[in-house]
């Protein structure tokens, strides 16, 4: 039999915990010897809508109190474990009123732990919490006082507060304590200067008092001050700290049975409450993702408020025993369970109603059966079911392992193709792989392993093109691997028909061996001051169009008769830049590097056919202990009044680096301030081996520019910089901006400089017309030859005098027929004819020259 029954209700792991506390009643008549705390899982099944019992566990105290009862029970964090457990303060008075309160754990297993306990000469009542810990927390006095499992000491906060309205973890401050105190008045002189309703805002404020820094935080980033004579209880909906600023999302309720919204400290949105005394308030998020705020009041009833445009009532109930938040019915989203008050029966979760005011609607003494199938029924559906979804997942199963076996052939495919080329550059015969290997079988009596010998003359041998490669090299600069082949003087192809591939020279079944890479050529002569960094040129958008019948021919060529001067007297690199972090991964790699180049001739048609050529420029090796210990770095250091560096270390920083000119007039001053600028504030050194460039030395991200300033006369010049990214160019140019003339004009310069541009676009007519001239008068002779003329060879007229011709009728016919020749030799002279392939390969020429006018025309407009 059980006395003196007393309940308490916890929501865990969407269970219902029901702790009693009875008495045991041994022998009739006889004292009482023990209390017993029960606790029974409760979770709701969702066929028969009713709670079951899943287990229980019992804890046994002795009854010599006076009396032992339940203060509160709460989820905290177990410090030990970090495992959220069920906690339950116990209270045991004695005879000389000396109190005795224990905190219990309850584990998985239904046994209890006794985590703590602590006397005190007075009894609990005001503003009890648990929190992580697992620790207690209550006020007395106007004073704070609490307790953990760490220190098993009462201990007292240095703070003076009226009202306990929350507890709770908030970001980089540990567990916080909200609560209202007695505020200190402004000084003032006059005491009667502050009016009755003035003295009872500013009579009390809002605060956070952290228990582990034991740090006070300010109540305005919570709510304004004014309101602390009004809120009863809080809820922390969010909390998170932002450029360290505390950002405090709260819900609060006031004693004028309102509900009001804050954000950052400013109130956002109230709604009146439907019923009066309000005394707690806490938080549940749907299925729907709606965010609903349970308020319960001291008369026994509940109301439920919607936050969408706008704070609404959603929904309320009456004689409301207790509110739990969690997911009951497991759809992986919170639900309320409402247990309601019921006389007439003493089980205690007979009536009760879980929603989320959605899709989730259960309550008891409803009968569901006619809303459910027979038992049969859902039987047969649901193995109907199984049988569909188990097909549909065999025919997925299916499409995945035909897809694996197509990517897997096309990994195939690739590796094969890139050891052919691999072994076409390296002059060896490339033996395909037999069909066993392949997975094949062949319909034909084919010959296992032909002779070697036959295999030999019936491949192709590459033939070796002329050695142009002067050197190979590799630098690393920052993230990026720089791979440089410098050419020898005798190159004499098109530098835009040149680019360089990597291939790694190992067998990785997963990767594709060919590494993506961005081309650039630089053409550098002896005194550096004509540089071109070219990669990929933009051309204008009504000229793309295809000029080769077999190949895009070139776009980007630079002028014959001043570019060749430089290739004459300059050294020409190609380079390649990639990524450097996925080759790290393979800790030690080694690539292949070819270059590709076109070479035209002409064919006997008279048509240009262009042939792609690959040449095998060496092997590189690259270990992540090499660029550990700084092999491949770039050393460009500062030596007196100038910068010294190899020229690959030059040509390295150049690769990686973006170019920007600038074009900088001024009408009122002269531009020596740039020139000063470069040498003092960017602390710039010019490089040994070209003057005309400097390397700027500054410390920070501007370390590493390399500028290029020429003046044209003192009032404008360009200014061109080679910097890593965007950031540098404008740190670089605000600080040229401060040390600029107020009049003065930058302009960003797209595609070179202007008189650069008007000097190549003047060759370019030149050459525009002398390859019209050339394309007809030096094929005079073929046009002579292929022309068809009315008289037939070797027949010649008589010059005879005209009047001769006129004295007989025979002369005057035989004078009309001559003339009658010459007006057919004269209309035919008129009409020459012309060979189709001849005709097409002049006007090829022609439209070729046109076309690189047309490009530097609309490069100059642009700049």
């Amino acid at each position: 039999m059980l006395l003196g029954e007393q309940e308490q209700f916890l929501s865990y792991n969407g269970e219902v915990l029901i702790f009693q506390l009875s008495k045991t009643k041994l022998v009739e008549g006889a004292a009482d010897k023990t209390m017993n705390l029960c606790v029974r899982r409760m979770a709701f099944n969702r066929d028969t809508k009713m709670f079951v019992q899943k287990s229980s566990g019992v804890f046994s105290m002795r009854a010599s109190y006076l009396k032992i009862e339940i203060i509160c029970c709460s989820c905290a964090t177990d410090s030990r474990t970090g495992i959220i457990l069920p906690c339950i303060l116990m209270k045991k008075k004695k005879r000389n009123n000396v109190v005795k309160y224990l905190l219990l754990l309850l584990h998985s297993s239904n046994q209890f732990e006794q985590s703590f306990h602590f006397k005190l000469d007075y009894e609990l009542k005001e503003d009890i919490k648990l929190f992580s810990g697992p620790s207690v927390l209550w006020r007395h006095a106007d004073k704070l006082f609490y307790i953990s499992s760490d220190t098993r000491t009462v201990l007292s906060a240095p703070i003076q507060l009226s009202c306990l309205v929350w507890t709770g973890e908030i970001e980089e401050e540990g567990t916080v304590v909200l609560g209202i105190g007695t505020a200190c008045l402004p000084e003032c002189e006059d005491e009667d200067e502050f009016s009755t309703s003035d003295r009872a805002i500013w009579g009390s404020e809002f605060f956070g008092y952290a228990i582990e820094t034991q740090k006070m935080l300010t109540g305005t980033c919570f709510m304004p001050h004014a309101y602390s004579r009004v809120v009863s209880s809080v809820y922390v909906c969010k909390n998170e700290m932002l450029k360290k600023q505390l950002r405090i999302s709260l819900v609060a309720i006031t004693h004028k049975n309102q509900l009001i919204w804050f954000q950052d400290g400013l109130p956002k949105g109230v709604c009146e409450l439907p019923y009066e005394k309000p005394w707690s308030v806490k938080t549940a998020v749907t299925s729907s993702n709606d965010l609903l705020f349970i308020v319960s009041f001291a008369t026994g009833n509940t109301c439920v408020v919607q936050r969408r445009d706008s704070l609404q009532v959603a929904s309320k109930w009456q004689n409301v025993k207790s509110v739990l938040v969690d997911d009951f019915v497991g759809t992986g989203s919170e639900q309320l369970l409402l247990l309601f008050k019921d006389d007439s029966n003493t089980d205690v979760l007979s009536a009760f109603k879980i929603t989320d005011l959605g899709e989730v609607n259960y309550a008891s003494g409803i009968n569901y059966k006619h809303d459910v199938p027979p038992a049969e029924g859902l039987q047969e559906n649901g193995l109907l079911t199984v049988k569909a979804l188990e097909k549909r997942l065999q025919a997925g199963y299916t499409s995945v392992r035909e897809l694996q076996q197509h990517l897997g052939l096309k990994r195939r495919v690739i590796l094969e193709s890139c050891r052919a080329l691999i072994d076409l550059v390296e002059e060896r015969t490339h033996i395909l792989p037999t069909a066993k290997e392949e997975g094949l079988v062949s319909l034909w009596d084919d010959v296992e392993n032909p002779p070697h010998s036959l295999s030999k003359e019936t491949s192709l041998a590459s033939k070796v093109p002329e050695h142009f490669i002067e050197k190979l090299w590799q630098r690393v600069v920052g993230d990026s691997l720089v791979v440089g082949v410098k050419l020898t003087e005798s190159f004499y192809l098109s530098l835009s028909d040149v680019s360089l591939s990597l291939v790694m020279d190992q067998d990785f079944s997963s990767i594709s061996p060919i590494i993506e890479c961005q081309n650039k050529i630089i053409k550098l002569n002896k005194a550096f001051s004509a540089l071109s960094v070219s990669s990929c040129q933009i051309e204008p958008p009504p000229k793309k169009m295809k000029l080769d019948l077999h190949s895009n021919n070139d776009l980007k060529k630079g002028i014959p008769k001043r570019s060749s001067r430089v290739q004459l007297y300059g050294a020409k690199t190609v380079i390649a830049v990639t990524s450097l972090a996925p080759l790290l991964a393979f800790h030690r790699v080694r690539c292949i590097v070819l270059l590709h180049t076109k070479k035209k001739k002409h064919r006997n048609d008279g048509l240009q056919e262009s042939k792609k050529v690959t040449v095998l420029c060496g092997k590189i090796l690259l270990s992540l202990e090499d660029i550990s210990n700084g092999k491949y770095s770039v050393k460009i250091l500062r030596d007196n009044s100038y910068c010294t560096g190899s020229m690959e270390d030059i040509l390295a920083v150049l690769a990686v680096s973006v170019r920007f000119s600038f074009q900088i007039v001024s009408s009122d001053y002269t531009l020596t301030p740039v020139n000063s600028w470069l040498l003092g504030e960017m602390e710039c050194t010019p490089f040994k081996e070209c003057h005309d460039n400097i390397f700027c030395h500054k410390a920070g991200n501007v370390y590493g520019t390399v500028f290029n300033w020429t003046l044209k006369n003192p009032f404008e010049g360009v200014l061109t910089l080679f910097c890593r990214n965007l950031t540098v160019l404008f740190q670089c140019l605000h600080s040229l901006t401060r040390v600029l003339p107020p009049s003065c004009d930058v302009k960003l310069l797209r595609s070179g400089s202007k008189g650069a541009l008007t000097e190549q676009l003047a060759l370019a007519l030149e050459k525009e017309i002398l390859t019209s001239r050339s394309s007809f008068f030096s094929k005079e002779s073929k046009v002579e030859n292929s022309l068809t003329w009315g008289n037939e060879p070797g027949k010649k007229i008589s010059d005879a005098p005209v009047a001769s011709l006129l004295d007989s009728e025979e002369g005057v016919q035989q004078f009309r027929k001559k003339l009658q020749n010459e007006r057919e030799e004269s209309v035919l002279s008129m009409n020459q004819t012309m060979n189709g392939a001849l005709y097409r390969e002049i006007a090829l020429k022609i439209a070729e020259a046109q076309l690189s006018s047309d490009i530097i025309v609309w490069r100059l407009s642009k700049s």
